[in-house]
């Protein structure tokens, strides 16, 4: 019996406006699938694209960065700066064999829960219509090395 795909979603959210949003969802009670997990940065421009490099490189089906819409960053133009590491890293990461679909950038402000939780539907949805990253059986495998390196230690 195989077991339904459940995609593992990262999203990096910005501490002024995205964040926000996220918590103004869940106290809305809005209804968000549960495959995904909320990295809180101060800045959408503080997303190391390493970060989410790694994030790939461990098994993650789907990267999500959320931050303040353009011309409303606390930190002045922080949100131009990931707008274009993002569009580079969509370009960059077919040569690593994953598809730019994969990574999606959203701008949601504090006020906005609903488009929270739609964008994080959505996103899902995507990527779950991709299936399973190809990095994903590569990150279990080391995981599972890993784990038996260290119980013999």
């Amino acid at each position: 019996m195989t077991e339904e795909f459940r995609p593992r979603i990262l999203v990096f959210c910005c501490n002024w406006c995205s964040y926000a949003g996220a918590d103004l969802a869940g106290i809305g009670r809005y209804q968000i699938d549960p495959h995904f997990r909320v990295v809180r940065t101060m800045c959408s421009a503080r997303v190391d694209p390493e970060w989410i490099m790694e994030a790939f490189r461990l098994g993650a089906d789907g990267v999500m960065v959320a931050g303040c819409h353009p011309g409303d960053c606390h930190y002045i133009g922080g949100n131009y700066r990931t707008r274009r590491r993002i569009a580079l890293l969509r370009s960059l990461l077919s040569q690593f064999g994953l598809d730019p679909e994969r990574l999606h950038l959203e701008w949601i402000s504090a006020g906005e829960a609903e488009k929270f939780a739609s964008s994080v539907n959505g996103f899902i949805r995507r990527v779950g219509a991709l299936g399973p990253s190809p990095y994903r059986e590569t990150a279990a495998r080391t995981d599972g090395v890993a784990a038996e390196e260290a119980a013999h230690a």
